[in-house]
């Protein structure tokens, strides 16, 4: 009973009125949080020392933030409550009947109360692991600001899942990684902060396509293919992750009181979407993550990994760590522990992103028995079966729970072999971009079969 007292007095977004938003709405708050996000993105940590923030670089765009920026926690709190939670109810350390509506809400507010929690230690952990180190005597003023940027994370990511399309927690991913995409393309700023356009013919260019012109000018084509490549593989895995995003097999449901009208329920190839992934991957940035803080605090290795200008060395951080494989190739800066390195790194995503799948359909209402009940309670059923509950979660779990496993497999074997093929990015950064675009489409589309079903609205939830 006290647990469920503190539940009901943490601060939340109050849920609209409305019990469907309309679209201009929802696009409205969806933007403003969008560019609250890209301004607290833009303010420093104030008392904050010169920092090596490069070594951050992968933590910043899975974790959909800003090193040194007020929002530095970005999403880490929030999916490191979540994947603590899944696997503490995964392995039977915590009972929740997840298909009651008392048990949805005790498991809300629990991820509430470790969410602040993360918050709470990840800050202090940063600064006092000199993450992020304070000047002197700043030190709790830098813990708070990073405790105030991870609350204010929590709200625009409840505002949006209210109020706008999606959730926070994808949108910022998919910011960042757009963000980055655009820089990596166009950059005309170089490394040391000049103007490569002023001097194009002697200043090196960062964006892609002013380094193609570079190098032909300058009969280097070597660096002329390294960054058509670059461009080209990211181009490769928007279309790939498009289509395999189609992928879905649709189930005949039939209106019981209105006979000779039906529907057909898709049921996607990745039907925990990008969860699996995102969890996944904030899991090993997490690592490398405490693995450096570690390594700075103690003054020496830990079996998490070492690291050498911001770069696993070893440990498990240096096997998990992404290989850009075709570059390697290219400059013939390839290793044969680069092979296992791949392998261990593919293996990984694939086996976590599956338990991932599988823990979060269970966790989130989108298993065989949950759907069951949604579609009987929508007036649904599927032709030529009895409408009872059992025989409809039998029938679907024969679909959900072969997707579930190979949906979240392929997902994670995707998200590896972006990462081992090379992009303007983070390979598995940019299949959380599209994956997160496709889904916001889907949204919109899934509002307007609402808005001529309105049966559905109790299905879809």
């Amino acid at each position: 009973m006290g647990l469920e007292k503190i539940f009901e007095n943490l601060p939340e977004v109050k849920s609209p009125i409305e019990k469907k938003l309309g679209f201009n709405v929802k696009l409205k708050w969806t933007l403003i949080i969008l560019l609250l996000f890209f301004l607290l993105a833009n303010i420093p940590l104030y008392g904050l020392e010169r920092n090596s923030l490069e070594r951050f670089k992968y933590l910043a765009i899975i974790l959909g933030t800003d090193f040194g920026s007020i929002i530095s926690l970005g999403i880490g709190p929030i999916v490191m409550a979540s994947i603590i939670l899944q696997l503490l109810i995964g392995g039977g350390l915590i009972k929740i009947d997840l298909h009651s509506e008392e048990g949805k809400k005790y498991y809300q507010g629990l991820q509430k109360v470790f969410v602040y929690g993360f918050i709470l230690f990840e800050a202090s952990v940063y600064v006092l692991m000199k993450g992020l180190q304070a000047s002197p005597g700043f030190g709790a003023i830098v813990i708070l600001q990073l405790i105030l940027g991870g609350i204010a994370i929590v709200f625009m990511d409840d505002v949006v899942h209210k109020w706008g399309f999606g959730s926070g927690v994808s949108l910022f991913i998919a910011a960042g990684v757009a963000w980055r995409i655009v820089t990596g393309v166009l950059q005309f700023v170089g490394a040391d902060g000049t103007n490569c356009l002023a001097d194009f013919s002697r200043t090196p260019c960062a964006g892609k396509i002013f380094v193609i012109i570079q190098a032909l000018i300058n009969q280097a084509p070597t660096e002329a293919i390294a960054a058509f490549l670059v461009l080209f593989f990211t181009a490769l895995i928007f279309v790939v992750v498009v289509w395999a995003q189609s992928l879905k097999v649709e189930i005949p449901l039939s209106f019981d009181r209105l006979r000779g009208y039906g529907i057909r329920w898709p049921l996607n190839f990745f039907y925990a979407s990008n969860i699996p992934v995102i969890l996944t991957a904030a899991l090993t940035a997490n690592i490398q993550l405490f693995a450096g803080l570690l390594e700075t605090g103690l003054g020496r290795p830990t079996f998490l990994g070492s690291f050498s200008q911001g770069v696993p060395i070893s440990g498990m951080a240096f096997w998990l760590y992404p290989v850009d494989l075709v570059q390697g190739i290219i400059t013939g800066s390839l290793r044969s522990v680069d092979f296992l390195r791949a392998i261990s790194s593919t293996l990984y995503f694939i086996i976590f992103s599956t338990i991932f799948a599988l823990l979060w359909v269970k966790t989130s209402g989108m298993d065989a028995l949950s759907q069951a009940k949604n579609i009987l309670s929508s007036g649904l059923q599927i032709p030529g079966f009895r409408k009872d509950e059992r025989i409809l979660e039998s029938i679907l779990g024969r679909y959900i729970t072969p997707l579930t496993v190979m949906g979240g497999a392929a997902v994670g074997l995707l998200a590896a072999m972006a990462d081992l093929l090379g992009a303007l990015t983070n390979g598995t950064a940019i299949l959380l971009a599209v994956m997160i675009t496709y889904q916001f489409y889907q949204n919109i589309a899934q509002q307007h079969a609402v808005d001529m079903h309105p049966a559905l609205k109790k299905m879809f939830g």
